[in-house]
């Protein structure tokens, strides 16, 4: 009980860090230089599908609670991924993603990872998060894409 304590006290001065940091101050767009022989290439905005609402919902649910350390896509590159040793799981991994049933994120979410016999790492979310809300965690979850090789 008193390692969970100490863990609990080092990821909320780990969250706190990461809530202190500034964002970079944006720079003004600089026009072109009107003496360039080439035009600029306009910017093209890649069309995306909508996500449905329960993705949605699943979305928001994961930036609060998850992406601090799985990151904005899963990938285990969030914030406090490299102040934990093991690092978090990449969720967007395909092997990952076939190898897990529903049932088994779910339970891993609900009861963390010592209550799974992974990393003591992740808190256990079942007293956090509804059924619901772990079901559209899930969703989410489903929905990563590996990008490149």
């Amino acid at each position: 009980m008193n390692h969970q304590v100490q863990i609990a006290g080092v990821l909320l001065l780990l969250a706190m860090a990461g809530c202190s940091r500034h964002a970079a101050e944006a720079k003004p767009p600089t026009p072109a230089d009107p003496s360039a022989s080439v035009p600029a290439a306009p910017e093209v905005a890649t069309a995306e599908a909508p996500l449905s609402y329960e993705l949605r919902l699943g979305r928001e649910t994961f930036q609060h609670y998850c992406k601090i350390c799985h990151g904005e896509m899963g990938a285990g590159d969030g914030f406090n991924a490299f102040n934990l040793d093991p690092h978090p799981r990449d969720l967007s991994d395909p092997a990952f993603q076939k190898a897990k049933t529903d049932g088994e994120l779910k339970d891993a979410v609900r009861r963390g990872g010592a209550g799974v016999g992974l990393s003591p790492l992740m808190p256990p979310w079942g007293r956090t998060l509804s059924a619901a809300q772990v079901d559209e965690v899930i969703l989410y979850i489903r929905s990563f894409k590996k990008t490149g090789p």
